[in-house]
């Protein structure tokens, strides 16, 4: 037939994946690795998977069916991956197979009666973004030539066990795309076996190798028959131990197959590796970790003559350190890293494009890792100068943070503490950066006509963008770029605009430290700020509500929203022909033309912008017609105006009446005036960098057109898995790697299933930060509280506006909320989210709207669960789920 279907082990490498899959490459590029044994063997190819199995007619239309299947059909799955087993395990293989497996057994000098291991290989198992760990099957101890072609066809048949079609579906690999080789290699019969993480797969930390280790076979530890031994190495030393009571042990029977024995009482107590053969092992797994250039999970065998490896894998759970593969870091020393997207309220994964965009117009030195991007804090962290300015702003931004941070400081010996007189480097983007003191620009009293006046500068210096970029394309427009870059800096740099910032922020913690020192108030600027002017973000969703007065009166415009999927549906002429149509229309379009540059994740400019995609809009509109009746906006800006009035004279009225009471007074008028002339103003520039973001990407969307027009690109969202560099010299030559963007793609898949920490370190380690409280009741969530009151009510576990079904006293539970969730705030009663500070977005809007909010309440989103009745203690900072 001219097809090889049989690949000794010794003629593998790592390049040959595509013809004995991700494990039988693995252990041929392991068994180049010097002093690292692995036991001899050869590979069934995937050309015998394809030309046998995938040819097979009886599959293709089960094949079909399977890729129909709903995501959520689990019966249906579990059902048809069963049929398409049965169908694989039953072809006949045909002679030249049987052969020449055959042949390659006689050259392991095995014999007939020897034993072997036969190991599923999947193309798309053991990548460094999806090892697809145990997703297909292993058979130990297999005997006889009969027995080894049996167990080949249940190897391929396992490329559809229930949990590997579910893990592909999750992952976005095509069924039809895996292809099966199957490893046939001599059994080793070790004394111990076990895994070896050559990096912590909890922490993350790079330099600490852990050993899970039991007597016999490892199948008693996969299996979870018996708790391992575990060793945990550092610095080529065991630093810890934990010997477990081993009761159980699986061996191999002389005539094939395994059987589980109960160990006899002393050996239970035994360790199964001495600590200098743990060290012998780690020392293993760092060659073979520095020959794939990641950290690696291996599987392992002790006999009388040494280790073998039996598997080597990516870890691929283990969140990327910045610089550690790009060489960008921030040097060789220790470095410790701060999240941007904690910061910047968006925490999901970028695309290069996106992250890119930011790193490019950021005023910090920002690195990327698993699609995030991260901030080295160590010169600020090292100084003894500014690491309590560095904590305390952090502290005040994110709690958890801080708490991450202190616990690296706490150490003693990752960080080296700076001389006093050593410089460190200033950093206005990052929210870490001490607050500056007051500038004689704001004068003597609040003026509103300062924030008045930034605005206009704002939106001129937009305005000219848009109609200077206009006219640039291809080389031209990315010169013209970078000139935008400069004056977007100078923008954010503006140092009126930053002392404006940060003078509502000063008076808002003035206020509430010192009312809670002289009257007992708790978050006393949660009322005062209510309604504050010239806040865009609070304004935004308020306008949605008129949106809805204009929809409502108009019931075939209300059915027609309701069904609508099109997202050109205000271009055409359906909805201006209904009666009421043309008003709902260009109510829509004009809330899009101030809001429309707005999104979810909007700091990543390959998200699709509300101008875009209208109708993510489209579900909020209706729930604030059915919710809300008119003139809702209105009503709810005077009301809150009026809390804030009233609260101001109770708190000045409460004041006068204690000693110094008049000083006291005037001191908090002035701070009180402070707060609502300047308090708004936090999150305009948030949307003057939106603004300018959705010009870039018209014009850079313009590029891509014109790339796929050109044949260089197949479709113009590709641009979004290249750098700004990138594509820009792809412009210039019309040249582009052709896998450059399915690795990219592949990339950003793996990247949206990690969970970035707040506190990352040079060696890997991931650092969440804790609350350290006692005051929250058993089994409540701890957060952060940042604006008063206690309400209850239904929990909307919300991913996404888009999906938003909300009712009257709804709480809404998300990861995250930056400006654009502000339109759902006006419909729900309260708010917890899994990351925020006092000053992030969602807590100025809630309190703006007087929302009981709890924020940084880890793992919110999946500890509550959808429809839960629920508890927001949004002044003592936790959540109690009550059903």
């Amino acid at each position: 037939m001219g097809t090889q279907y049989v690949i000794d082990l010794a003629e593998v490498d790592e390049r040959q994946t595509a013809a004995v899959g991700g494990k039988g490459a693995h252990l041929g590029a392991l068994a180049r690795i010097g002093d690292v044994h692995v036991p001899p063997g050869f590979c069934v190819t995937t050309d015998a998977y394809r030309h046998i199995v995938a040819e097979t007619p009886a599959l293709g239309d089960r094949l079909d069916r399977l890729a129909r299947l709903s995501p959520d059909d689990q019966e249906g799955v579990r059902a048809l991956s069963a049929e398409i087993r049965r169908v694989i395990e039953g072809i006949a293989l045909p002679d030249v197979l049987a052969e020449a497996v055959t042949r390659a057994l006689a050259r392991t000098d095995g014999g007939e009666r020897a034993a072997y291991a036969v190991r599923s290989s999947a193309t798309a198992e053991d990548q460094p973004t999806a090892s697809f760990a145990g997703q297909q099957d292993t058979y130990l101890n297999v005997v006889g030539t009969a027995e080894i072609l049996r167990h080949i066809t249940r190897c391929w048949a396992s490329v559809y066990t229930e949990r590997a079609v579910i893990y592909r579906r999750r992952n976005g690999v095509d069924h039809r795309t895996v292809h099966m080789a199957v490893v046939v290699q001599r059994m080793v019969l070790p004394d111990a076996a076990g895994i070896l993480f050559t990096a912590d797969p909890v922490t993350g930390d790079r330099k600490t190798a852990t050993v899970d280790a039991g007597f016999g076979l490892g199948e008693a530890l996969v299996s979870g028959i018996v708790n391992p031994d575990v060793f945990t190495v550092r610095d080529g030393a065991v630093v810890d131990r934990t010997i477990a009571a081993k009761e159980r042990a699986v061996y191999a029977l002389p005539a094939g197959g395994t059987e589980e024995v109960t160990l006899d009482a002393r050996r239970q107590k035994e360790p199964s590796l001495t600590d200098d053969q743990v060290v012998e092992l780690v020392r293993i797994g760092r060659r073979i970790e520095a020959h794939f250039g990641r950290p690696q999970d291996i599987e392992w065998c002790l006999t009388d003559d040494g280790f073998h490896i039996v598997q080597s894998r990516p870890i691929t759970t283990l969140f990327p350190v910045p610089g550690r593969e790009t060489g960008e870091g921030g040097g060789p020393e220790n470095r410790v890293y701060v999240s941007v997207g904690h910061q910047q309220m968006m925490t999901d994964a970028m695309k290069p494009l996106g992250y890119s965009m930011w790193q490019r117009t950021a005023m910090a030195d920002m690195y990327e890792a698993g699609g995030r991007l991260f901030v080295d804090v160590t010169p600020r962290l090292a100084a003894p100068g500014t690491r309590a300015a560095l904590l305390d702003a952090i502290g005040k931004h994110d709690p958890l943070t801080r708490d991450a941070l202190e616990t690296v400081i706490d150490r003693g010996d990752f960080v080296a503490t700076a001389l006093p007189d050593e410089p460190n480097e200033p950093d206005e983007q990052d929210a870490a950066a001490p607050a500056p003191g007051p500038d004689p620009a704001l004068g003597s009293g609040p003026d509103p006509a300062i924030v008045t006046g930034l605005i206009a500068r704002s939106e001129a210096s937009v305005a000219a963008l848009q109609r200077d970029i206009r006219t640039k394309t291809g080389p031209e427009l990315f010169d013209f770029l970078e000139e935008a870059f400069v004056e977007h800096k100078e923008v954010l740099s503006d140092p009126l605009s930053f002392q404006a910032l940060m003078a509502g922020m000063d008076a808002t913690w003035w206020l509430n430290e010192r009312l809670r020192e002289w009257l007992g108030e708790t978050n006393a600027a949660d009322t005062l700020t209510l309604s504050a002017p010239d806040n865009v973000t609070s304004e935004m969703g308020l306008a949605l509500l008129d949106v809805a007065d204009a929809v409502r009166p108009h019931p075939e415009v209300v059915a027609y929203l309701q069904g609508v999927e099109d997202e050109d549906f205000l271009r055409g002429g359906e909805l201006a022909a209904l009666p009421g149509g043309a008003e709902a229309r260009d109510a829509i379009e004009a809330y899009l033309d101030r809001y429309g540059a707005r999104c979810v994740g909007e700091i990543d400019i390959t998200r699709p912008r509300w101008r875009e995609r209208p109708t993510a809009l489209v579900p909020v509109i209706l729930d604030n017609v059915r919710n809300f009746g008119p003139g809702a906006a209105a009503h709810r800006f005077e009301q809150g105006r009026r809390k804030a009035a009233e609260k101001e004279r109770d708190v000045l009225t409460r004041l006068r009446a204690l000693p110094d009471g008049d000083v006291k007074a005037d001191e908090t008028k002035r701070m009180i005036d402070r707060v609502r002339t300047f308090i708004g103003y936090r999150e305009y520039p948030k949307y003057g960098i939106i603004q300018r973001y959705s010009v870039y990407k018209q014009a850079l969307m313009g590029e891509a057109e014109r790339l796929v027009r050109a044949g260089v690109l197949a479709e113009k969202e590709d641009v979004f898995y290249l750098t700004f560099q990138e594509l820009r010299d792809v412009v210039r030559t019309h040249r582009l790697d052709a896998g450059l963007v399915q690795r990219r793609k592949d990339d950003f898949r793996w990247h949206e299933e990690l969970t970035p920490p707040r506190v990352l370190t040079s060696d890997g380690e991931a650092l969440t930060g804790a609350y350290r409280r006692d005051d929250v009741p058993e089994g409540a969530l701890t957060g952060l509280a940042v604006s008063a009151g206690t309400v209850e009510g239904r929990a909307r576990v919300i991913l996404d506006i888009a999906d938003a079904d909300l009712e009257a006293g709804d709480i809404l539970v998300t990861t995250f909320t930056d400006p654009s969730w502000s339109p759902l705030f006006v419909a729900v009663a309260g708010l917890v989210t899994e990351v925020g500070g006092l000053m992030t977005h969602g807590a100025v809007i809630a309190r703006e709207y007087g929302l009981p909010a709890v924020v940084g309440v880890e793992k919110a989103t999946r500890l509550i669960r959808d429809g839960q009745r629920i508890r927001v203690h949004g002044t003592s900072g936790y959540v109690e789920i009550l059903s």
